[in-house]
């Protein structure tokens, strides 16, 4: 069939000059945390690396990504051996700086191989969809922010992931995706959130029958587990030995952090944290108790250090419960109707429900959410207008990272422009549902995004010219509020959607 244009290579090409023009553009601590995981890697014995603690940025994720990073260490010592020295806090000469930048880029490769993927999988009208939904996700303003100023390594890691949901689309190819997805869980453990949807998934479709849900299909069940061992195994079997994954665990969950993680992650506990900084106002006059040692604590991000002045607090096992509850609201159709679009709208409700519910979120983890929604936003216009205001509320929601001023014009007219090109193309692309359209949420949200440009203005420029450096946390709660309402609208139009359809 002929290639619909630009093509994803073409778009790649010119995503990639811009990627190396903001070579010299600002960096976060992130930066250091990965050079430092690269040092650890390339210097220290296996049996150190979850131990080391020079730097307070230690290893905390899974064994396979520190692999992953004692592969590019490997490279590293031909462009700077001196970044790789344990002992060099905060090095960053302009080698050490352009070899990581380089490896965000050569490492999205493995993105834009599943996404070309994704889009071979579809024909006849589904291929153009899903070539935009590819397009969109590979020029997100989400990895551009995250993976190539603030930097990290989401991209390739969100190219295991699709690869996974591409091949479960065919049943050839189930196994093949719970096993890239158990690698996916060993590299990086925030993928843990999706997990349920991928058990309930190849449990109905690969381990039980298709006729009878009573018969259990015993040789997939044995290749699909002792896959999985081997996988884990290859990880975490070395550590094992050394009687290491006590240590490996206190790395990879450290619950001693607070609730939230400062305003920014636009979840239900940043509407909770926003109330209760209203409530501090108004209780007074409505005789309620205020926490004095609360009040110059609440939601500022530190560790151990969340706090409410008039609402009750939180526990971790309350935000677990609430995430497990509102995951298996979605899981309990999957099971009962197992097919591919029910099982990426069950993966991405799980990340919903983790990222809205769970206990000290990022705001970089939208991406969990967002990314699967988009390969099934194109299923009609009822699954875009869910999809709507998610992509603006968590596009924006990830500004504060980005907070100097040359960066700016970049984050702000990168990602109006994505916005207006792909909702505007998506809009013409998605078909027609044979189910009524929700009048007032549409309604919400145009509202929605039209509010989204005079707040971007606000905090971005009228707030310091009005205030100074008073207020500083009101720019950074309006946002996270903002954004907050609209990944829960969005949440809710697209269970009652999923369940709808």
């Amino acid at each position: 069939m002929t290639e619909h244009y630009p093509t994803l290579a073409q778009c790649a090409v010119v995503a990639t000059a811009l990627k190396i023009l903001l070579f010299p553009a600002y960096k976060s601590t992130d930066f250091e945390v990965h050079r430092n995981w690269l040092a650890i890697t390339h210097s220290l014995p296996v049996w150190e690396w979850y131990y080391e603690k020079t730097s307070e940025w230690t290893l905390d994720y899974p064994p396979f990504f520190a692999y992953f990073e004692w592969a590019l260490s490997q490279v590293a010592k031909l462009v700077d051996p001196l970044m790789l020295r344990v002992y060099n806090l905060e090095y960053d000469s302009w080698q050490t700086v352009y070899f990581q930048r380089f490896t965000v880029i050569a490492t999205e490769l493995v993105l834009l191989y599943a996404l070309q993927m994704f889009i071979d999988a579809n024909h006849g009208t589904a291929r153009r969809a899903a070539q935009a939904a590819a397009i969109s996700i590979f020029l997100s303003p989400g990895l551009l922010i995250i993976d190539h100023i603030h930097f990290q390594y989401n991209g390739c890691m969100y190219g295991i992931l699709i690869a996974s949901l591409v091949l479960a689309k065919e049943r050839s190819g189930l196994l093949a995706s719970g096993l890239v997805f158990a690698a996916l869980l060993c590299m990086k453990h925030i993928y843990a959130y999706l997990a349920p949807a991928y058990f309930v998934y190849l449990l109905r479709v690969y381990c039980l029958s298709p006729r009878s849900i009573l018969r259990i299909q015993f040789l997939n069940c044995i290749k699909l587990g002792t896959g999985i061992l081997a996988i884990l195994g290859a990880a975490f079997g070395p550590f094992a030995l050394k009687e290491q994954i006590p240590q490996i665990l206190s790395r990879l969950f450290p619950f001693s952090r607070g609730l939230c993680h400062a305003y920014w992650a636009p979840n239900v506990w940043a509407l909770y944290s926003f109330m209760d900084r209203v409530l501090i106002f108004a209780a007074p006059r409505l005789g309620l108790p205020v926490k004095e040692e609360a009040l110059n604590s609440v939601t500022r991000g530190l560790v151990g250090d969340t706090s409410f002045a008039v609402l009750p607090e939180v526990s971790a096992r309350t935000c677990f419960v609430l995430t497990l509850l509102f995951q298996a609201i979605p899981l309990t159709k999957l099971f009962l109707q197992p097919n591919w679009h029910a099982f990426v709208g069950a993966v991405t409700l799980c990340g919903y429900a983790s990222f809205l519910f769970g206990w000290h979120v990022h705001e970089k983890a939208i991406l969990l959410v967002i990314i699967p929604f988009s390969l099934i936003a194109l299923k009609d216009r009822r699954y875009l207008s869910a999809f709507r205001p998610l992509a603006v509320s968590g596009h924006v929601s990830l500004f504060p990272l980005l907070f100097t001023p040359a960066e700016f014009p970049i984050k702000t007219v990168y990602t109006v422009f994505w916005l207006i090109l792909f909702l505007m193309g998506f809009d013409r692309l998605a078909p027609a549902s044979n189910r009524q359209r929700f009048f007032l949420f549409d309604r919400f949200t145009v509202l929605y995004i039209a509010i989204s440009i005079p707040l971007i203005a606000y905090t971005s420029l009228i707030h310091q010219m009005v205030f100074g450096k008073s207020y500083e946390f009101l720019p950074l709660m309006f946002t996270s509020s903002y954004s907050a309402i609209g990944v829960v609208g969005s949440w809710l139009g697209f269970m009652v959607v999923y369940f709808t359809s």
